[in-house]
Parts: structure tokens; C-alpha cells; sequence
């Protein structure tokens, strides 16, 4: 192998903002500080969220980078990956590597009734969920990780693990995307093995 092309081998960070994006000052933000190619998806209109106007920004972003790619998303923004990948749409989803599902919002919250169904992900995937989190309740959040096949992290009294919850710089974020960026390729037969089980914090 030519070791010029090793860092196009190597993941790059994508987050992907929730309802309003993320300010400067949230986790999101400070997460992709933390690495040198790490981008964001953009959003028409950051006030009006749309699943599949989102999920289709999702798979224009991933379109662009031709890369490997670990998915950090947070509220909405989870939604929309978890869209994308349900609808299966876009070649690029096979270059994601792994995806991070952080205080996912409920579906009933934005009237997605019938419109939003989870299904299992393709790739290494954990969802963070909290116990206050005004958003989604965590059993709900554990059910989502279990649709998606997901490995669950219940993050305990966290709100809804964003700015005014305190999470601005938040190292357990970049823990948990080098986790998913160095996990084990697909085996063989095409499968991958299941990351570990719920872990709780409080």
C-alpha cells in the first residue's frame, strides 16, 4: 500500500446538527475542533427540520467528501442519519464507518408518525441517550438503539446533552467517534460485529 493514500483510508468526522444547528459554544461544534478534516452538514434552513430535505443533506455531504466517514448527530440531526440510511438512496452510505446518535428526538415530537421507521443500521452505531431529556425519554431512546441495532450509553441526568445542559467541550463525544472510527472492518461474510452493551452514567 502507498502510504500516501493512508489518511484517505482513515475516517473523517461529519457532524450533523439538530433543530437550530449548533452554536459555536455546543459539544458538536468543539467536537469538530478536535480534528483536522472534520465538517459539518448543512442545512437550507435550520428552523424548519424535514426529514427528508435533511436526510437528503445528509447524503449530499457524504456525496461530496468521498471518504470514509464516522456520523456524529445530535436531536433531529439523528433522525435525518437514521432516514438516510433507511431509505438507502446513496452509494455513499457504504462509506460510513460508524455513526453516533447523541439525545435523539422523538419522532412524535415533529409529527413524523408513520413517516419515520427505524431500521437496523449497516455500520458500528451507539446512541447517547438522558434520563431528563425533554426531547425523548430514555426508555424511548433505548427502544430507538434497539431499532437501529445500536449500542445504548444512558448518560444519566444530562438534559438533552447540549449547550444549556452544559455540554460544551466534551471529551466522552470524541471518545466515543474514535471508538467507531477504529472499529473493526466488516468480516468476511459481510456482517459486523455488535458493539458493547448499554453502559450507564450518573
Amino acid at each position: 500500500m502507498n502510504m500516501n493514500d493512508e489518511p484517505f483510508r482513515r475516517p473523517v468526522l461529519v457532524t450533523v446538527p439538530g433543530l437550530h444547528g449548533s452554536e459555536g459554544a455546543h459539544w458538536q461544534s468543539w467536537l469538530e475542533r478536535q480534528y483536522v478534516e472534520a465538517s459539518r452538514v448543512e442545512q437550507a434552513d435550520w428552523d424548519a427540520p424535514h426529514l427528508d430535505e435533511w436526510a437528503s443533506a445528509v447524503e449530499a455531504r457524504l456525496d461530496a467528501l468521498q471518504r470514509p466517514v464516522v456520523l456524529a448527530a445530535h436531536s433531529f440531526g439523528c433522525l435525518a442519519v437514521a432516514h438516510a440510511f433507511r431509505r438507502a438512496r446513496s452509494r455513499a452510505l457504504s462509506r460510513v464507518t460508524g455513526v453516533l446518535l447523541v439525545a435523539p428526538a422523538s419522532p412524535d415530537k415533529f409529527r413524523l408518525a408513520g413517516r419515520f421507521e427505524p431500521q437496523r443500521l449497516a455500520v458500528p452505531s451507539i446512541v447517547v441517550g438522558s434520563e431528563t431529556d425533554p426531547w425523548m425519554p430514555v426508555d424511548r431512546a433505548r427502544d430507538l438503539a434497539q431499532h437501529l441495532g445500536s449500542a445504548f450509553v444512558n448518560f444519566g441526568d444530562a438534559g438533552h446533552i447540549n449547550t444549556a445542559a452544559g455540554f460544551g467541550p466534551w471529551p466522552h463525544a470524541k471518545y466515543l467517534v474514535d471508538t467507531l472510527s477504529h472499529y473493526a472492518p466488516p468480516e468476511a461474510n459481510g456482517e459486523r460485529e455488535r458493539l458493547p452493551l448499554e453502559h450507564a452514567y450518573g
